[in-house]
């Protein structure tokens, strides 16, 4: 009955310690030059807008085993957004939107992350726009598998989240640009 009970418990201890032990060390990368979020909206109901937001920075802190443990920062450069012409850009510049004299930065903070797949992640977190914060899903898909990273390779990711411009403060021109932003990030991470 003595060696029943203690191969109980030692069961139970390694089972709850297991992923604890197999997860590696963390992995540190930063954002590499070329990546880009561009954000697009309904326009007219019938065709679409986008703005691209060139300058990002940030990174990401991911230990294999433990893909919860995620650390996630980005920050987008508002002021250097462009769009298809002149008076969008001004629009979108302006205080009417992304109101870059006083908020010049968005960012968004990836606090865990769920995967969904081999190569697939939901990673939540919070979006800060118009110094506004909300809480916000990022649906990433990596390049690779990130289980398997060694810490030494660069690694390619792109995220998509759905946003909604209203709680943002964004709400100008609602009869013709759509509630509903599409956000993508493609970004290439290198070992930092």
């Amino acid at each position: 009955m003595f060696r029943t009970s203690l191969a109980i418990e030692i069961t139970v201890a390694l089972f709850f310690t297991a992923p604890f032990a197999m997860a590696g060390p963390s992995h540190r990368y930063t954002v590499a030059p070329g990546s880009e979020v561009s954000a697009r909206v309904a326009f007219f109901g019938i065709a679409s807008k986008t703005a691209r937001f060139p300058k990002v920075s940030g990174s990401v802190t991911l230990t294999p085993g433990r893909p919860e443990a995620i650390d996630l920062d980005i920050t987008i450069d508002a002021a250097a957004l462009t769009a298809g012409d002149p008076t969008t850009l001004r629009r979108l510049k302006g205080p009417a939107f992304f109101d870059i004299a006083r908020h010049p930065t968005v960012t968004f903070r990836g606090e865990t992350m769920t995967t969904t797949g081999p190569r697939n992640a939901a990673v939540r977190g919070q979006l800060t726009a118009r110094g506004v914060t909300r809480p916000t899903v990022l649906n990433v898909t990596f390049a690779a598998d990130p289980a398997q990273l060694t810490g030494g390779e660069p690694i390619a990711l792109s995220g998509r989240a759905v946003i909604d411009r209203r709680v943002f403060g964004m709400t100008a021109y609602s009869g013709i640009v759509g509630r509903k932003v599409t956000i993508t990030l493609d970004a290439w991470m290198q070992p930092a």
